[in-house]
């Protein structure tokens, strides 16, 4: 959800609102044209600053990012992660089930010594108030932060232009440890290389998978990814709502300690995910979402969006230290229509089964959908959507974890409060998911619980402070996560 007075709850029926910094997160208008994964998803409209409870759209001129063509990042739903080798190839973008160059890891099932996510970001169409600033991708270097949830010895990088609509050339594209402020840690910096080349062009509509490489990576561990690019024009695929801070450098400087006079941006471009070689035993939770996952509300650079906060807890207990997160959250983003990006239901194969490893999912979104019209058929729509993610969760032996659509009155979207009721009455009671996670009952005001406890409030009513998401993450069942 780029919005920032949305909540953006819409990824796989867990209803969370996540917040959105710097214009990434805006609340989408009542009804927006969202693009569906697969389809052109021009039309989405711009987050453009906003003020606590409510959105101001600006923009919303991205043009048409086409993603033609099935593919995604691996091939197969269900069975085990087996031990893909391999990679740098080219897939056809746009949520379909293809193969990703050579690389073959599955998605579903038990991990057996094959790739899991370690991090990820749903990707989407980057607004035009979202892209890159001044001095541009093209001939420059771009210096991005991620936080990983588990550790391995060897990994690869998934980059994406399946919104582009021309081809991105990247000439080398370095990984490193990261230093803070924009630095890394030389002595640990390695060059990426591409069926064995250093550069690659990404065409229209596709994504790449590195080649893997040899890196000791430690769990919870920040990463700087630093790309020189070549010829870059059209429309950019990334994610706005990255809750970290990006450097922009004139020139090639993917090897360089510091980048003292980089310009600053708050977004993710092109990066979608990171996978590890990991141990027997290891898998994936994708936690599905719009804003409230995607961290509105949280503070930047702190990674403390409430699947952060769950990372750290899985690390920390021994009989869960092997399971990754993948946040997949949209700021802005809706289950059924509109929204910013494509709709929890468009890109709900894209974004949870073809990741690596997957062995549970988290779904809490919808307050989207909720807060643009509401009501009965809205209700409807959002259960059935619900019913077909576990049904999809189940054919790739996915677990499939709900999570009630979190409190709203006080907020913009305080009058759909009766329509909030019904759905939260069905996720408990229908026995559809294979759990509930409550984080509705953990965060609410108990004297006014159709409210947020104040100290869990960023403000807005909707999304939620650093101490709320840390609420919400302490309110996680670990025992859901072991075999």
């Amino acid at each position: 959800m780029r919005c920032y007075s949305l909540i953006a709850l819409q990824t796989v029926g867990l209803f969370i609102a996540v917040a959105c910094s710097g214009g990434n997160d805006g609340l989408p208008s009542p009804s927006p044209t969202g693009g569906a994964a697969g389809t052109s998803s021009a039309g989405s409209p711009g987050a453009g600053t906003s003020a606590a409870g409510t959105s101001t759209a600006t923009g919303g001129s991205a043009s048409g990012g086409s993603t033609a063509g099935t593919g995604g990042s691996s091939a197969g739903t269900g069975g085990n992660a087996g031990a893909a080798t391999g990679g740098g190839g080219v897939a056809t973008g746009g949520g379909g089930s293809a193969t990703a160059g050579s690389s073959s890891a599955g998605s579903g099932g038990a991990s057996s010594t094959g790739w899991v996510g370690t991090w990820a970001c749903a990707p989407q169409t980057t607004e035009d108030n979202n892209l890159p600033p001044s001095p541009g991708l093209a001939n420059n270097t771009l210096r991005q932060m991620v936080r990983v949830s588990i550790g391995g010895s060897r990994l690869r990088l998934r980059l994406s232009n399946e919104y582009g609509t021309a081809p991105v050339v990247l000439t080398s594209t370095h990984i490193a440890k990261s230093q803070g402020a924009g630095a890394i840690d030389t002595a640990t910096d390695k060059a990426l290389s591409f069926n064995g080349a250093a550069s690659v062009t990404i065409p229209a509509g596709q994504l790449v998978w590195s080649d893997p490489i040899d890196f000791q990576l430690a769990p919870l561990t920040n990463l700087a990814v630093s790309i020189h690019f070549g010829a870059q024009s059209g429309a950019v695929t990334g994610h706005p709502g990255s809750r970290t801070t990006s450097f922009l450098q004139t020139g090639d400087a993917v090897a360089t300690a510091s980048l003292a006079t980089a310009t600053k941006t708050e977004h993710w471009y092109f990066i979608t995910g990171i996978d590890v070689m990991a141990d027997a035993g290891s898998a994936a939770v994708v936690v599905l979402g719009d804003s409230i996952t995607d961290g509105r509300g949280s503070t930047t650079d702190m990674n403390n969006r409430w699947p952060d906060y769950l990372a750290q807890r899985l690390q920390a207990n021994p009989a869960t230290s092997k399971v990754g997160v993948l946040n997949m959250g949209i700021g802005g983003n809706n289950v059924l229509s509109g929204g910013l990006g494509p709709t929890a239901s468009a890109r709900f194969d894209h974004d949870v089964i073809q990741q690596s490893g997957v062995r549970w999912l988290i779904v809490l979104e919808g307050v989207n959908d909720i807060g643009a019209s509401g009501g009965e058929t809205v209700a409807n729509g959002l259960i059935d959507a619900y019913k077909t993610f576990v049904m999809k969760a189940k054919a790739a032996n996915i677990r499939a974890y709900g999570v009630p659509i979190l409190p709203i009155v006080g907020s913009q979207y305080a009058g759909g409060e009766s329509t909030r009721k019904t759905i939260n009455d069905w996720i408990r009671t229908s026995n559809t998911f294979d759990a509930v996670l409550d984080l509705d009952a953990a965060v609410r005001d108990p004297a006014n619980p159709t409210q947020l406890l104040p100290a869990y409030d960023s403000g807005d009513k909707l999304h939620l402070s650093p101490a709320g998401y840390q609420k919400m993450a302490e309110a996680v069942d670990l025992s859901l996560f072991t075999p």
